[in-house]
C-alpha cells in the first residue's frame, strides 16, 4: 500500500513539471495592442517566397527576377512544378529538368516573351535575367 501511494505521488508530480515549466509573461504588453481572440489571431502559414508575379497585375511581373533560389534535396515532382509555374502567373512550361543543386529549371511565357524559369525545393518561383 506505501508503495502505492509513493508511486501514485511520484507520477503526479512528475504529470505537473510541465504546468510548472510553463514560461510567463515579462514585462507589459504594448499599450495598442490587441489579443489574439479580439483580432483574429495570427494564422501559422509555412509558404514559399511571395516575390511572384501575378499574371492578372501586368506591373508585378518583374518581381519574380529578384527572387532567389535555394540549393537543395528537391522532391518536387514535374507536374508539381508546372502547376507552381502556373499559380505564379507563367504559361506553357518547357524544358523543365532538375539541376544539381535540386532547381527545376526550364522557360516558360510570361506576357507573350518565353523567358527562363526556376523552382527551388521550398517552391520558391523565380525567373533569372
Amino acid at each position: 500500500m506505501r508503495q502505492t501511494l509513493t508511486t501514485v505521488a511520484l507520477l503526479t508530480l512528475l504529470g505537473l513539471s510541465p504546468v510548472a515549466a510553463q514560461t510567463t509573461v515579462t514585462g507589459k504588453p504594448a499599450p495598442d495592442a490587441t489579443t489574439s481572440e479580439s483580432s483574429g489571431g495570427q494564422k501559422a502559414v509555412a509558404r514559399p517566397n511571395t516575390d511572384r508575379p501575378d499574371a492578372h497585375n501586368p506591373r508585378t511581373t518583374a518581381t519574380a527576377s529578384g527572387a532567389k533560389l535555394e540549393e537543395g534535396a528537391n522532391s518536387f515532382t514535374e507536374a508539381q512544378v508546372r502547376h507552381r509555374l502556373d499559380e505564379a502567373g507563367f504559361k506553357d512550361a518547357k524544358d523543365l529538368k532538375k539541376d544539381d543543386k535540386g532547381i527545376w529549371r526550364g522557360t516558360a511565357m510570361m506576357n507573350g516573351k518565353a523567358v527562363p524559369v526556376g523552382v527551388d525545393f521550398k517552391g520558391n518561383v523565380a525567373a533569372p535575367h
